[in-house]
């Protein structure tokens, strides 16, 4: 019997299939698919093994291969209906997928299609449960750029808060993530270092964040920050669609419940939390 999120991810491929030169944006496919757009690519990801983009540029390739082996349309109708206004982004494009430009496999004739790398789940190696998260407000340091990289925004963001005399009224530190590193590149990531503090002015360079109550799937890991990415990919792939849960539209978020300040890396503890509807 397909469940809930096989349902999900039908819906959107046949959602691809059928509007190769349409809105095959990711809002769009997750409008498709019922899910949040901060969730959506990450539970494509980690159910296809690739990411939504790339489930876009196979099937429209492959949509243009058949084109160009059982017709004799030419290459830029052909372009243009499988969404490629322009042929030469598109001749780049079908060269990067089949090996070859198109004129050449058209004069080879031979139709292989690119086939899907479904993920295999392996058993979950993380405790997750469900349970009520209070409401945070947090005083948090916007930070662009790789994930790994926001201990310099948590730095930054301590210094404003011991310079205003405001770090001692904090409590735990708190990184939003908006983005899934899969699908956005990694100069475009956008995530905030937050500081939980209950009241007083937030005042730039500090920008202030809601996280609402409510039902969330929390995974506790344990260990150096470098392993968080399996924990998200598990938590995805092998808890979420058999969990009977979705994803609220909320970011996920990770609060941090010790530091590598005065913690071993395989002490750390970190719960990664997803917002539930």
């Amino acid at each position: 019997m397909a469940n809930n999120y096989e349902t999900r991810m039908i819906r959107v491929l046949d959602y691809i299939h059928d509007n190769p030169a349409g809105d095959l944006s990711l809002d769009a496919m997750a409008d498709v698919a019922a899910l949040s757009r901060f969730h959506f690519h990450r539970v494509f990801h980690a159910l296809m093994g690739e990411t939504a983009s790339q489930a876009v540029r196979r099937m429209r390739m492959y949509r243009a291969a058949v084109a160009l082996v059982q017709t004799k349309a030419p290459l830029a109708k052909i372009a243009r209906a499988v969404g490629y206004p322009n042929l030469a982004s598109f001749t780049r494009s079908f060269a990067d997928s089949y090996g070859v430009p198109p004129a050449t496999f058209r004069a080879k004739g031979e139709l292989r299609p690119l086939l899907p790398l479904f993920r295999i789940g392996e058993p979950l190696m993380y405790d997750v449960e469900i349970r009520e998260e209070p409401a945070r407000r947090l005083a948090a340091m916007p930070h662009r750029g790789a994930y790994t990289d926001i201990g310099r925004a948590f730095e930054k963001g301590g210094a404003v808060l011991a310079a205003r005399k405001l770090l001692g009224a904090c409590g735990g530190m708190v990184g939003v993530y908006y983005d899934d590193p899969s699908a956005v590149a990694v100069a475009d990531l956008s995530s905030h270092a937050g500081f939980e503090i209950a009241s007083g002015a937030i005042e730039d360079p500090l920008e202030e964040v809601h996280l609402p109550n409510g039902r969330h799937a929390v995974l506790r890991f344990k260990g150096p920050y470098s392993g968080l990415p399996a924990a998200y990919d598990q938590l995805y792939r092998n808890w979420l669609p058999q969990s009977g849960e979705t994803p609220a539209d909320s970011p996920v978020f990770e609060v941090y419940l010790n530091t590598p300040m005065d913690t071993a890396p395989e002490e750390l503890l970190t719960d990664i939390c997803l917002p539930l509807a």
